[in-house]
């Protein structure tokens, strides 16, 4: 089990990355400050650093320097505003392996997270995931059913991607529109609803069941 460590200051998005990761199965440090992050980091018991640039005490790029000054060698993936283009490249070349714009949705963290960790420990990339006869390629980007071709947009993908990475697993409509939207959703909404819809009409109604009060899973 990978254990991460996420320094980052602002509660909502530190809540929202830290259920997240948790739920599919990483083990989870979370700190507020840079001092922390440093003091955490250097114990060497982490896999891998979410850091937010904008940390109280230190700045992730001082952040940054000290772990790899100390040669510490996991994968650190930084958090960034969405215009602030010189801190992107900065942190890069700083020694930075990854970096995600604010706001971002989990998806896109988890992937990055997944293909940090599996190009440091040299495992095979999981490309197409499956369940019976229906398989969703992740490079390709394309949905079969049997030898049969689905046609999915790409929030519809997100989603069934989703429900194939936790076959069986029931996943509530909160679950779904933080990992699907982001921490930025509106929690009244009826999107979830509309796209397992639209996701039933494309692959059948059978695939995927409705637990009343609970939320959605994948073939159960």
């Amino acid at each position: 089990m990978s254990r991460i460590l996420i320094a980052e200051d602002e509660e909502r998005i530190s809540a929202f990355v830290q259920k997240g990761l948790s739920a599919n199965g990483f083990t989870t440090t979370v700190v507020t400050d840079g001092p922390s992050a440093v003091d955490y980091a250097l114990t060497g018991e982490f896999d891998l650093v979410v850091l937010d640039i904008g940390l109280p005490g230190r700045d992730g790029f001082s952040v940054l320097r000290e772990l790899r000054a100390a040669k510490v060698s996991a994968p650190v993936i930084i958090l960034t505003a969405r215009d602030s283009v010189h801190d992107t490249v900065a942190g890069l070349e700083g020694g930075a392996d990854d970096y995600m714009t604010k706001p971002f949705r989990f998806e896109e963290l988890l992937a990055r997270v997944r293909l940090r960790l599996r190009s440091s420990n040299h495992a095979p990339e999981v490309t197409v995931l499956r369940a019976d006869d229906l398989s969703l390629d992740l490079r390709t980007r394309r949905a079969l059913i049997g030898n049969r071709t689905v046609e999915l947009t790409a929030r519809e993908f997100t989603l069934l991607e989703l429900f194939l990475r936790h076959p069986g697993q029931v996943l509530s409509r909160e679950q779904i529109l933080s990992h699907v939207w982001g921490y930025d959703y509106d929690p009244g909404s009826n999107i979830v609803d509309v796209y397992v819809r639209a996701l039933r009409r494309k692959l059948g109604a059978q695939r995927i069941s409705t637990l009343r009060g609970m939320g959605y899973a994948l073939g159960r």
